[in-house]
């Protein structure tokens, strides 16, 4: 991230944990009486470094609503976290490198009981860069996967969704491969192990004439609908519609049973309000998730008790694991489910497997498919349309490059 998304980050996730009662830029006292924390005290932190791993996605990924290509894969940015006593934990940065760097220091020679605790997760807001790291060290340490430190021996298994189908029937640019291109695109994720399909719709937004990309997202949704009827649909608007028109564009596929509608527009009550009066009119039952895009915790949080919204969408890192971990409570409260935003890199999707097999109430994962050679993956497993966290210590993946 910039420096401006970091801070925005950071300001996002202590807003968030303060608005859902939660603890907001102070420390969460602990003690050794706590399962867990005797142990971590043993280990004081020893070093940090820094460095990045390169996942590759197995094809380009096109453009969605409102941005172009995303590329054959990011390189990561992480941290190693190193104690006195030989442990390591590592996982990718909550934020930029740059400000992690900034207060690395204050991590250093700190008790692993005064960084972090089993129950809560990162105790203090401002080491929420490390936060994945923390948890990884804190499982490494305690020998118990994620999950197991979140509360569960045997994890809660979650369905799993490819979040790869862009709009790749628009590329390349000067001989566009049509809807077949998406039709390879599913046959290959269906081979993954995928049985949910995300599908980007509102190519009308930017990258062709109203009608046209409307037709376009129209046909799309109908043929993989046709093509897969044992996989569930859903559909991602990235905030490119109004409601009027994602309007036309759900009466467009009155045969198709979507699972989810995932940012149709920006969100506002009077639109969420158009919209679930629509669908309850037509009968339509599918769940609205939102959360994602320069989110508002206020607005959402009446859209939830609105019930004008399901599912919350607030990105795995963005708010970070320790927030998360402290947000899941309060939506079971209101009646919601989660499903952490995970694109961009496996990693996250590993991540949210955890969040989700330690806390349930999360309605799916977004799966981000890549190989890399920099971490092993192969401790996870992707079975009847299911992710299935790895068992290991922390979050399980091997960091195979040297730092």
């Amino acid at each position: 991230m910039k420096r401006r998304t970091f801070i925005q980050a950071l300001n996002f996730g202590i807003a968030s944990a303060t608005l859902y009662k939660g603890y907001a830029n102070e420390i969460l006292f602990s003690s050794d009486a706590e399962p867990g924390n005797k142990v971590l005290s043993y280990h004081k932190i020893k070093d940090i470094r820094f460095s990045t791993v390169k996942m590759n996605y197995p094809r380009l990924v096109g453009k969605n609503a409102r941005l172009d290509l995303h590329g054959y894969g990011p390189d990561v940015e992480i941290c190693v976290i190193r104690t006195d006593q030989g442990a390591m934990g590592w996982a990718s940065l909550r934020g930029s490198r740059r400000e992690a760097e900034k207060i690395s220091g204050e991590l250093i020679g700190k008790k692993m009981s005064d960084l972090f605790s089993p129950k809560v997760g990162t105790l203090l807001q401002t080491h929420i860069p490390f936060d994945m790291a923390l948890h990884d060290l804190a499982g490494v340490i305690l020998n118990k996967p994620v999950y197991e430190i979140l509360g569960r021996k045997d994890p809660i298994i979650t369905d799993y969704y490819s979040g790869m189908i862009y709009f790749d029937d628009l590329e390349p640019a000067d001989r566009p491969s049509g809807i077949d291109r998406i039709l390879e695109e599913c046959q290959y994720d269906y081979g993954v192990g995928y049985r949910q399909f995300k599908l980007k719709i509102g190519r009308g937004h930017k990258w062709m004439p109203f009608s046209k990309g409307l037709q376009r997202d129209i046909e799309v949704t109908k043929a993989v609908a046709e093509a897969f009827p044992d996989c569930r649909i859903l559909v991602d608007g990235n905030n490119g519609f109004t409601s009027d028109q994602f309007i036309q564009y759900l009466k467009g596929i009155p045969m198709v049973n979507l699972f989810w509608i995932e940012e149709p527009f920006h969100e506002t009550v009077m639109d969420y309000q158009k919209l679930s009066g629509f669908l309850k009119s037509e009968g339509i039952n599918t769940l609205l998730a939102d959360g994602e895009a320069d989110p508002d915790q206020n607005l959402l949080r009446i859209l939830f008790e609105k019930k004008l919204l399901d599912v919350h969408l607030t990105d795995i890192e963005g708010l970070g694991f320790t927030n998360w971990r402290n947000l899941m409570p309060k939506l079971i409260q209101l009646g919601a489910q989660a499903s952490p935003h995970a694109w961009g890199s496996l990693l996250k999707s590993f991540y949210t497997a955890h969040l989700a097999g330690g806390l349930g109430n999360t309605v799916t994962i977004e799966g981000v498919t890549s190989t890399s050679d920099d971490v092993d993956l192969s401790g996870y497993l992707v079975k009847d349309g299911k992710l299935i966290p790895s068992s290991s210590a922390g979050f399980g993946i091997a960091l195979i490059k040297k730092i």
